[in-house]
């Protein structure tokens, strides 16, 4: 060294962030998020069950999905602004539709719901009207999280009502 002082280059390059780096990214942050929270039942089977405790799962899950469209819209009507609030409530909203899809599918349909003959026919009857009830709610679910309808919403709430009546009954 002679004694001189230099210091680091430093480039000018800027930095350049396109619309696919930022679907990576939100597809990642999703990813990240929802994957230690996606869990199933045993299905071992334990004999460990809570119905109640299932319905009142699926009732807050469809509060905050409605709760994540209502402040979609609202945030909408500055979107520059409110980006990321926005990604966070549609993560959100999404994730809580995936709950219900979930608690639907893995615990009541492949755990609770159990196959009837034909010849029963009430027996029958009221097990097709519950598979029903469940398939819609899926559907409902997944109409959810395509958009921000708060008809769904209202759809899935009485269909969980319809679904508990059937069930419980």
């Amino acid at each position: 060294m002679n004694g001189s002082t230099s210091s680091p280059q430093v480039s000018s390059t800027k930095l350049t962030i396109g619309k696919r780096d930022i679907v990576l990214g939100v597809c990642l942050i999703t990813v990240a998020l929802v994957a230690p929270l996606v869990y199933s039942h045993c299905q071992i089977p334990c004999g460990i069950y809570d119905d109640p405790a299932r319905l009142v799962m699926i009732a807050e899950d469809i509060n905050t999905v409605e709760k994540g469209m209502k402040s979609i819209v609202e945030l909408s009507a500055d979107p520059k602004t409110n980006m990321n609030q926005i990604v966070r409530w549609v993560n959100n909203k999404d994730e809580h539709a995936e709950n219900i899809a979930h608690v639907v599918s893995y615990y009541f349909m492949a755990q609770r719901i159990k196959p009837v003959e034909k010849s029963d026919a009430a027996g029958y009857e009221k097990y097709i009207k519950q598979l029903t009830l469940l398939h819609e709610m899926l559907v409902y679910s997944m109409k959810c999280k395509q958009t921000t309808d708060l008809a769904n919403v209202e759809k899935l709430r009485s269909l969980l009502a319809q679904f508990h009546d059937a069930y419980s009954h």
